[in-house]
């Protein structure tokens, strides 16, 4: 990158949303007297007989969790979609509605309530991954449904309701806004060019080096050349599947091992549990073919400077376009430099 670029503002392409970026590296100069979030106890039990997702316990919605010891899914007891509907539209002018079914479930990662990505075992997140892969094929084989989105809110800061290790999936009749950008700009390179767009975009990341974070056989952590939060990144797979179910043994392992090695970045970042949402985009599950299509994961954390402040997404962002205050070059050093062990463990 210029040097000019990552010290004076200017905007970025988005070439998987066709949407841009204002990035100003020159305002992490600027005081900080704004808000500070307060950090959650780094330190819980193994068990909590309170929580709603601990093996054995009673859930808020009155069923009893059984006594698990691999990934449990389950549908979520105040889910945001319904299977059922009233299939109604409306289209009178300008007012438009149309009724939106699906099935939400819930995945606890492992039954231990003190874990977090960066702590398990390798082995134990293949089998979050393969738990993944069994939601996405039941899922998305229905007839009702047309997309499936996979994510973890971790931590307060992001609105997470309940510490144990845990990720939802949401699964609709509709394809979700976000999607649809990335499907139409992934199929208009396609068509022209014949060739995945994400794949070319790794290969020009890997021969440029200044975003890259972490890489093995398999996978890529970079971060995206137009991010917009602070230390955003993506796994891209280095062979172009469509969706997780074409995972083979071989690259499950190799995705939890770059996940647990990402994960423990974060948090060795600011020595905190580094709160995030993080999401997979994958190819829609209707009928149709996508060849087009390269599944990647995001991940979106706010902390900005410490643990304690997160970039805010308001004003100009709300009402413009997003904003980022260092350098996609600058937080891939930041991350790529970090210690591979964990902060609290030196035995790991």
């Amino acid at each position: 990158m210029s040097g000019e670029f990552n010290q004076h503002p200017h905007r970025r392409y988005n070439i998987l949303t066709g949407e841009w970026i204002l990035v100003s590296p020159h305002r992490t100069k600027r005081p900080w007297q704004g808000r500070l979030e307060k950090v959650a106890g780094e330190e819980r039990p193994s068990y909590d007989a309170d929580c709603f997702l601990c093996p054995g316990n009673k859930r808020a919605g009155g069923e009893v969790n059984p006594d698990y010891t691999d990934p449990y899914s389950f549908q979520n007891d105040f889910s945001a979609l319904l299977s059922e509907g009233p299939g109604e539209e409306i289209n009178d002018g300008l007012l438009k509605a149309s009724s939106e079914t699906g099935i939400c479930r819930v995945v606890c990662f492992h039954p231990d309530h003190s874990l977090t990505l960066p702590l398990m075992e390798t082995a134990d997140i293949v089998k979050v991954i393969q738990k993944w892969k069994e939601e996405y094929k039941d899922l998305g084989s229905r007839e009702d449904i047309n997309y499936v989105m996979i994510f973890e809110n971790k931590g307060d800061m992001m609105g997470c309701s309940n510490p144990h290790p845990h990720g939802q999936i949401w699964s609709q009749l509709s394809v979700p806004v976000e999607v649809q950008k990335k499907s139409e700009n992934q199929k208009a390179y396609w068509t022209r060019n014949k060739k995945s767009l994400l794949g070319e975009y790794l290969k020009q990341e890997l021969e440029l080096k200044e975003r890259i974070v972490l890489k093995n056989d398999h996978f890529v952590v970079l971060v995206p050349y137009w991010a917009v939060w602070p230390y955003e990144t993506m796994i891209i797979p280095r062979r172009q599947m469509q969706h997780i179910g074409q995972l083979n043994s071989e690259e499950e392992k190799a995705y939890a091992e770059i996940l647990k090695q990402l994960t423990i970045r974060y948090d060795n970042l600011f020595q905190t549990s580094f709160p995030y949402s993080s999401g997979i985009h994958q190819q829609p599950t209707n009928s149709r073919d996508y060849p087009e299509w390269h599944f990647h994961m995001s991940f979106y954390p706010p902390l900005l400077r410490s643990k304690t402040v997160k970039k805010f997404m308001v004003g100009y962002e709300l009402f413009a376009g997003p904003q980022r205050d260092i350098t996609a070059e600058q937080a891939a050093e930041t991350l790529r430099e970090l210690p591979e062990k964990y902060y609290l463990n030196n035995d790991q």
